[in-house]
């Protein structure tokens, strides 16, 4: 009796998703596809502005302060995205969400390419951050719905691939192409709107049910069979975004001002170096089991972070672009291993919530400790915050490893 019943609601399930799905649609795997490439669009949308800031700090005179307070702008509306519409496409399917997202990109890019003052940045960067958590988990959610067994591995490169393609992207218009300040959110703009007319031929991945509107209430919502898994990889999450906040709000100004380097295109280039490695990592050990990647991983963050901070101190590019590759190499591995271990607990209609619950510690990571190194620059100098950042990474870091160690 059982068995019927819960084959009968299996066909259910597949006649409501094939309803909501358009009459021409693609097969799974496009959809698996599309949402690879649209979340990496997000992330490359989000990181492009990094590169950027040494121009806006010419042209608008922004302080390091300043450049802060546009992060923690981003930062906020991310997090208030994700712990109120993060799990949505739960409820009302992964398309509308989708396309809410992609809509909200394409505003992002146009505030962006017309920003002429503090607020107007501080207004792209609120309309992003809206953007970055409604869409990420959205489209995480559709490739494990569309490809249950690479989900996690693509969801681990996801975001390495687009912050990557991003930064470097915008680092390479800034050095070669004219007005870059334009020129970089025009492209971001034209391919966004390329994916939202594409999403029309998008198969629907889930059914819609009830609660969407209880879903809006902010919560953090973790399946039972979750929060153990979860709890135990938090330090590593904790340590490897914490990393990616302070490389994409201040590792910029570290390079041009401490290390006195010059050069318009290298402050750019370090993010890049941490994510590129960071998704090699993924791909090298992507047959590695989920355990032994976060503790080879976390392994790599410290060894990474204190050459990184050598560099630095010895005012030695060379050193610090090693070290940032080490510690990419940790980054990549860290996180791949934590989506393994976390992805295959969530049942179809948890995954998003699942995964708004992982970004949402992910990016608290993110901004919090990076925006309070910056408004700590002020009062006790830009080395002593990197030096004290690095060594809160490292400790975060060796807690995990410790965990590994005994969860096996």
């Amino acid at each position: 009796m059982q068995e019927s019943q819960g084959s009968a609601g299996a066909v259910a399930e597949r006649d409501a998703v094939r309803r909501a799905t358009p009459a021409r649609a693609l097969s799974p795997t496009a959809m698996t596809v599309f949402s690879f490439v649209g979340a990496a669009l997000v992330s490359a949308s989000s990181s492009a502005a990094t590169p950027l800031y040494r121009l806006y700090q010419e042209s608008m005179h922004l302080t390091p302060l300043m450049i802060t307070v546009v992060f923690a702008v981003y930062a906020i509306s991310l997090l208030a995205a994700l712990l109120t519409l993060g799990g949505l496409s739960d409820y009302v399917g992964r398309r509308p969400v989708i396309l809410g997202g992609l809509l909200l990109n394409a505003a992002a890019m146009i505030v962006f390419a017309h920003a002429g003052t503090v607020g107007e940045l501080i207004a792209a960067r609120a309309v992003q951050g809206l953007c970055v958590g409604i869409a990420t988990t959205a489209f995480g959610a559709a490739i494990i719905d569309t490809n249950r067994n690479q989900g996690p591995l693509l969801n681990s490169i996801t975001a390495f691939i687009g912050l990557m393609v991003g930064a470097a992207g915008a680092a390479a218009l800034v050095t070669f192409a004219p007005d870059p300040l334009h020129l970089v959110y025009e492209v971001l703009l034209g391919i966004t709107v390329v994916m939202i007319v594409l999403l029309w031929w998008m198969p629907e991945s889930v059914s819609r049910k009830s609660g969407a509107l209880a879903s809006l209430w902010p919560q953090v919502r973790v399946p039972r069979q979750s929060s153990a898994v979860l709890l135990r990889l938090t330090p590593a999450t904790v340590a490897t975004w914490a990393l990616g906040g302070f490389h994409m709000s201040l590792m910029p100004t570290v390079v041009a001002t401490a290390m006195g380097v010059g050069s318009t295109w290298i402050p750019g280039l370090v993010l890049p170096a941490l994510l590129l490695t960071g998704t090699f990592a993924v791909a090298l050990f992507r047959n590695w089991e989920a355990a032994r990647l976060i503790l080879i991983g976390t392994g790599a963050l410290c060894v990474g972070v204190a050459v990184t901070l050598l560099g630095i101190q010895q005012r030695h590019v060379g050193i610090l672009f090693a070290g940032t590759m080490i510690a990419g190499i940790g980054f990549g591995a860290s996180f791949s291993g934590s989506l393994r271990a976390l992805l295959p607990t969530a049942e179809a209609h948890q995954r998003a919530g699942l995964l708004s619950a992982l970004y949402v510690i992910s990016y608290l990571a993110f901004s919090l400790p990076a925006v309070a190194a910056g408004l700590s620059v002020p009062w006790v100098g830009l080395l002593t915050v990197v030096y004290v950042y690095g060594a809160m990474v490292m400790g975060l870091a060796v807690i995990s490893m410790v965990a590994s160690l005994r969860s096996k």
